[in-house]
């Protein structure tokens, strides 16, 4: 089973992404998309990097995002409320993604391309701007891994991952992370979530949710104890959030880097 599903997310996330959000929508009773802009509201400063950004739909929501006043963790959120808070100020986000799918890659600046968002490429050959030295409300895509980031140290505030595949645990995806992000700063998981309707649809697809393991009944108690060890090596401090959204749990791993390595610290 196991391989199987693996060659499934394979060919879904490579050679069949054109059917990404249409697979996406189904097996989510079309909440995908709200689940993953659940992260928002936990984004600090204006630098943000996502690592594996997919069809790009977290880009377009960050690109236009505006100012608003900080809400608190765990409360629920969508784009809408998102872009009608706060005073209206743009923050000029510098919006950057990185993933190794060149399918994805192509799919994401198409969709950004519509809307006004994504006017040059970047190729896996080119290192992008130093997100210190510019301040755009524009995509900047480029083609990469987590393990081996192209940006300079201290590079951003956020950086954030949604329905990541397990090298977002590897310690070198850590590290770079680590690396990268400013003392203080974010680093922002979506590991999973969970339907919990009880309408015989809901009730139907959670099931295939558990016995494909995609989101196994104790996934709280699994991402506490997998986040636990190796975050705090390192260097960084965990809290896990769970959030209701229409009648489902989305699961958040909020990391944040300690100043010094050294300092490691359980929750």
């Amino acid at each position: 089973m196991k391989t199987i599903l693996r060659l499934f997310f394979h060919l879904l996330y490579h050679q069949f992404a054109f059917t990404y959000d249409l697979v996406a929508a189904v097996v989510s009773l079309n909440r995908w998309k709200d689940w993953v802009l659940n992260v928002i509201p936990f984004i600090e400063g204006v630098r943000v990097l996502e690592i594996g950004y997919g069809p790009g739909h977290l880009q377009r929501s960050l690109l236009t995002l505006r100012h608003v006043a900080p809400r608190p963790i765990g409360q629920s959120h969508s784009q809408d409320t998102a872009l009608r808070h706060g005073s209206g100020q743009v923050r000029n986000l510098v919006a950057v993604g990185i993933d190794e799918s060149a399918q994805m890659g192509q799919l994401a600046k198409r969709n950004l391309r519509r809307r006004g968002f994504f006017h040059s490429q970047t190729n896996s050959s080119q290192q992008p701007d130093s997100p210190r030295s510019s301040a755009y409300t524009q995509a900047s895509l480029t083609r990469g891994i987590a393990q081996q980031l192209p940006f300079p140290n201290e590079s951003f505030d956020t950086i954030v991952a949604t329905f990541p595949a397990k090298y977002i645990f590897d310690p070198a995806t850590l590290a770079e992370v680590w690396r990268t992000l400013v003392p203080g700063g974010r680093f922002i998981i979506l590991p999973g979530a969970i339907i919990t309707g009880r309408s015989l649809l809901e009730r139907f697809m959670a099931w295939i949710f558990r016995v494909t393991g995609e989101t196994p009944p104790n996934l709280p108690e699994i991402l506490h104890e997998r986040s636990r060890e190796p975050f705090a090596k390192a260097g960084f401090h965990v809290e896990t959030h769970e959030i209701a959204v229409k009648s489902s749990l989305v699961f958040i791993v909020l990391a944040t880097k300690n100043h010094i390595k050294e300092e490691t610290k359980y929750v």
